[in-house]
């Protein structure tokens, strides 16, 4: 029997309600991509977010094999090092790409989520045990991986942040520094209305589409493709405290609460970019 990840996320939730942690289901032992994500020891208010992310799917679209090897940048709390560190662990290699927290411009954000990420990965060795991280924080530090040692980099809503901070091409230059020949840019983002300004991105956190792909080409990148897998036409991209209105962030609290619970996470972009051979 074959799982969805839909399907996923509406078991391992049951699961996770009656056992306090998800499980893995019986059709994913031929899949190891699908196994990782429904692995038990994910958190489960990760495993909550599946239903919006796809991660499968994602990850598939992106084409994300066991063997390679991956950059995440900017992993936040992990997310989806929980996925992808164990998935490469054995016959890939995994690196997870921070904001430097000890440079001068680091933001409490960033020193608190460093901190979080190397104590997620002290307390799980088994799985996160082999997790390489590195410091980014163009134009000081720049090397993410060995130059032209990288399969495939990844990046999950984070343009809109380096937009914010004015370094977005810096970032995209480094990517394609850390990529080898022929490898892959996978970019996830929150979609903004055409034509919208970065100034508009910069209170907003939706992104210009074209904008993305203007950056990566400038960076030396090839447009590969899109997947609609992230779409949402829910979203609207029109409220007062921008994409941080909508789940999990809901940054007006219990004011319509269930109406922004029922449009879900942002309408998002899922771009694939490449490197020339």
């Amino acid at each position: 029997m074959f799982f969805t990840t839909r399907t996923y996320g509406a078991l391992v939730l049951l699961l996770a309600a009656a056992a306090g942690a998800p499980a893995v289901t019986a059709g994913t032992a031929a899949d190891p991509l699908a196994a990782a994500i429904a692995s038990p020891a994910r958190t489960p208010r990760y495993v909550a977010r599946d239903v919006y992310r796809h991660p499968l799917e994602t990850l598939r679209f992106f084409g994300l094999r066991p063997d390679q090897t991956v950059v995440e940048v900017w992993p936040g709390r992990g997310w989806y090092m929980e996925i992808l560190a164990p998935y490469l662990r054995d016959r890939g290699k995994y690196y997870a790409a921070i904001e430097a927290p000890d440079v001068a411009e680091a933001s409490k954000e960033a020193k608190d989520d460093a901190a979080f990420l190397r104590q997620r990965i002290a307390d799980d060795q088994t799985h996160l045990g082999k997790v390489i991280i590195t410091e980014l924080h163009p134009p000081q530090l720049t090397e993410i991986c060995p130059p032209g040692s990288a399969d495939l980099v990844l990046t999950f809503r984070n343009v809109h942040n380096w937009m914010d901070k004015g370094d977005q091409q810096a970032q995209f230059d480094v990517f394609f520094k850390a990529l080898k020949p022929g490898g892959v840019l996978g970019v996830v983002e929150h979609r903004a209305k055409p034509g919208t300004s970065i100034e508009a991105t910069r209170k907003s956190g939706y992104v210009d589409e074209a904008y993305v792909k203007k950056l990566a080409a400038t960076a030396g990148f090839r447009f590969d493709a899109e997947s609609p897998i992230n779409d949402n036409p829910k979203d609207t991209k029109d409220y007062a405290e921008g994409v941080w209105t909508l789940p999990p962030t809901l940054a007006l609290g219990d004011k319509d609460r269930a109406k922004y619970l029922a449009i879900g996470e942002s309408d998002r972009m899922t771009l694939r970019f490449v490197k020339p051979r």
